[in-house]
């Protein structure tokens, strides 16, 4: 097929590609309650993108189709019985002192949104900083001064980069843990129990992860991100130890992107400062537009501690809506992934021997990574939030913008710490 008649077919598989509606689905013992997603109106006739709980943790997820007149209850919880398996029992522990950090720019009303849902955590203690970066207007912290008064601290930090404005918080916190979200999120009432428990139980844990899902699944874009994973990493609990690495990561830890994304990570806060935070050359505002958290987990780990993914930690993401949005964030996504290893590399140049016997099979791993993804099956059958398969095919113009990307990321990080250095000389001035 010629390329622009490939081109054309991909932009009409894209356009063909229907909303999806949201729901949760909790198990509790013999009764069943079914409820909208975060946002969403109640759940009708058509697919339906399922989060299972039990007990009222995350288990899976299900694509369901309801068919019209018939009770959308009924047929999710027929289905979600037979595929999802019952959770763990046991109780988190006693999570520490925590500090929420949010870093935001001129997007108040999704901040606004955010912060409703993390002051409804049932964290025993913690604390909300936001951490307005690079502001053109003052609507952040008029925002939160106006509304959230004394329960939401507000830094500003005029230096643009996701990792200068995550630095700032991590310098102002106050909490044993700290974690990180974005004002795009809305937090699960026990998100912040679940991701930061661990700490109390594991004194040689560094960092915890948990799951992300869409909120919304309105468009062909979020539909088709989610299709092909989205950000979520799986159900199944998982420690990762670079005492002993994990067999089936022979690339082990330099996949960072396995272990977690920023949206939903905290960090035991005297081990992030020890190894100096987040690149600051890293992160989206920046010329290496992105993988400040990979560059965290990453350091992390190499210092000696573990790293921890619960899937009962959940934040529900707002993916971006637009072909123009995917477009940008593959090849954010590629840059970022070179980027964040540049800058390992940089500040740990003791990992280098490690890395480059890993190098000939992340060569290869990267370019599957950017293959084309064909759909699964020959139903095209599958579910969105399932990594292994496919609803609709990876169109082949964002595997090749992420690439580009990856091609492009040490050029950007370099570009990036050039600008930092210019900043602070002229902030000395």
């Amino acid at each position: 097929m010629a390329r622009s008649a490939r081109a054309q077919e991909e932009i009409r598989r894209f356009l063909d590609i229907g909303v999806v509606q949201v729901a949760e689905l909790d198990l509790d013992r013999d009764t069943a309650v079914l409820r909208p997603g975060p946002g969403s109106p109640p759940v009708t006739h058509g697919e339906v993108f399922v989060l299972v709980r039990r007990h009222g943790r995350p288990v899976g997820t299900l694509l369901g189709r309801v068919p019209e007149g018939v009770d959308p209850k009924a047929v999710l919880v027929e289905r979600a019985r037979a595929e999802c398996a019952p959770a763990a029992v046991e109780e988190p522990g006693e999570p520490p002192f925590t500090s929420v950090v949010v870093a935001t720019r001129e997007r108040a009303g999704q901040l606004a949104r955010a912060l409703d849902s993390l002051l409804a955590q049932d964290h025993p203690r913690f604390e909300i900083v936001v951490v307005d970066n690079a502001p053109v207007t003052s609507e952040t912290r008029e925002l939160v001064e106006r509304k959230y008064a004394e329960r939401v601290r507000y830094v500003c930090e005029p230096v643009p980069g996701l990792a200068v404005a995550h630095n700032t918080g991590l310098a102002a916190v106050r909490g044993e843990a700290v974690a990180f979200t974005d004002d795009d999120v809305v937090a699960d009432p026990r998100w912040l129990t679940e991701l930061t428990a661990p700490f109390a139980a594991d004194a040689g844990l560094g960092c915890s992860t948990g799951l992300i899902l869409p909120a919304r699944l309105t468009t062909p874009a979020q539909v088709l991100l989610e299709s092909h994973g989205g950000f979520a990493k799986g159900f199944t609990p998982r420690t990762y130890d670079p005492a002993r690495p994990p067999g089936d990561e022979p690339l082990f830890p330099f996949t960072a992107g396995r272990f977690g994304s920023g949206a939903n990570m905290a960090f035991r806060t005297r081990v992030l400062r020890s190894v100096g935070g987040f690149d600051p050359a890293t992160g989206a505002g920046t010329a290496a537009r992105g993988g400040d958290d990979l560059y965290g987990f990453v350091r992390v780990l190499a210092d000696g501690h573990r790293l921890r993914y619960t899937p009962y930690a959940l934040v529900w993401h707002h993916h971006r809506e637009t072909w123009r949005d995917l477009e940008t964030q593959a090849y954010g996504y590629g840059a970022g992934l070179t980027a964040y290893l540049t800058a390992v590399l940089v500040n740990r140049p003791a990992l280098l021997p490690a890395f480059l016997a890993r190098l000939p099979r992340g060569l290869a791993h990267a370019r599957a990574l950017t293959a084309v993804r064909e759909t699964e099956g020959a139903d095209g059958g599958g579910m969105p939030g399932d990594h292994d398969v496919r609803t609709h095919p990876w169109p082949r113009r964002l595997s090749r913008l992420q690439r580009r990307g990856m091609v492009y990321g040490p050029v950007g990080y370099v570009r990036a710490r050039r600008a930092l250095r210019w900043t602070v000389v002229q902030g000395a001035r």
